[in-house]
């Protein structure tokens, strides 16, 4: 079988309303975003955490600015390719 993937971003920290807080936010929250893709076929694989370092430009070089670092969260989903 051959497959194709997909890949979507989510970001790390979800904001909830405070009086509406039961527990489980992170997991209904990504439910959604799993079943939302599932609906246009995709299957879920699983997620990942990858790290990003992004050099300082030029400007903010000589202003002492130094390369910053970032986590990013990315579920994998994929797909039988027909054919």
């Amino acid at each position: 079988m051959k497959y194709t993937y997909k890949m979507v971003q989510i970001p790390p920290n979800i904001s909830v309303d405070s009086r509406k807080k039961k527990g489980g936010e992170a997991a209904y929250y990504l439910q959604n975003v799993v079943n939302e893709h599932a609906e246009d076929g995709w299957e879920f694989q699983r997620i990942d955490q990858i790290g990003v370092q992004t050099t300082a430009g030029c400007l903010a070089g000589l202003f002492g600015h130094k390369a910053s670092f970032n986590t990013y969260h990315v579920i994998s989903f994929r797909r039988e390719v027909n054919g």
